[in-house]
């Protein structure tokens, strides 16, 4: 399982920006896609899920803000991040998950700041 995530950067408080992970060695459409994020001093939490039947789930702290997407004909999974707050500052990563298989990305750094 090879994934890749591109997206991360600087954004201004009440800003956008949008996490894409890139998949391949994998039928990414029987996968399970998140993302998590570790932010300085605190341990890895789940940020959101989607399905391979587009069933989502979100983390009460991203509700009504993030939305996670994903395109099985380009192998991407996508993380849309509105209204962001210096509390999202953290290095974001991709996770997929079939059938006792895991892969991790590399992470991406996304800080917002004023």
């Amino acid at each position: 399982v090879q994934l890749v995530e591109s997206g991360g950067g600087l954004v201004q408080p009440g800003g956008s920006l949008r996490l894409s992970c890139a998949a391949s060695g994998i039928i990414f459409s029987v996968y399970t896609m998140g993302w998590y994020r570790r932010a300085p001093g605190k341990q890895r939490e789940l940020v959101a899920t989607i399905t391979s039947v587009s069933n989502t789930d979100l983390a009460t702290s991203v509700k009504g803000r993030f939305t996670i997407s994903r395109d099985n004909a380009k192998n991407t999974v996508y993380l849309q991040m509105n209204s962001l707050k210096p509390e999202d500052t953290a290095v974001y990563y991709c996770h997929a998950e079939f059938a006792g298989r895991i892969g991790w990305g590399q992470g991406t750094q996304v800080t917002v700041s004023s």
